[in-house]
């Protein structure tokens, strides 16, 4: 799976939404209107280090197991360590990608959420950069 390049996040602007103080049931609808709480500003929500933060967009379907799909928008932490099992985006001898970090026994792989991709094994000679930490998928509903 391959992504675009990644774009450093820029809060220029606070976009407060109304958030719905009642929960959502996936069955019949509430009157939630009765319900309207304070605003949330989704930089606020998403963005936990403003600084070390940037924006990919997704291509290919490498990773759709995990649920993220081509077009899909990662936020990545720079600031966030890579450890076992985290969704990362990495660049492998020049090329970025998002994969599963996996380490076992000193090794690393680059593992992909779809059966029809093997994993990357990283070896002696590979360049490997992980460039951040996947925090949050942004995805159009299906």
């Amino acid at each position: 799976m391959e992504i675009e390049v990644p774009i450093p996040f820029e809060k220029r602007t606070s976009l407060k939404l109304p958030l719905v103080s009642a929960s959502v049931e996936a069955g019949f609808p509430s009157p939630a209107d009765d319900h309207l709480e304070r605003g949330i500003d989704l930089n606020e929500e998403l963005i936990r280090n403003p600084a070390a933060t940037f924006l990919v967009r997704v291509k290919g379907d490498s990773m759709r197991d995990a649920g993220i799909h081509a077009g899909d928008v990662l936020i990545v932490d720079k600031s966030l360590t890579p450890i076992d099992r985290k969704i990362v985006v990495a660049m492998i001898d020049g090329n970025f990608t998002v994969k599963r970090f996996r380490k076992r026994g000193g090794q690393v792989f680059l593992e992909a959420e779809n059966p029809e991709f093997s994993p990357i094994e990283v070896t002696e000679g590979q360049e490997l950069s992980i460039f951040g930490v996947v925090s949050y998928i942004i995805h159009q509903a299906r």
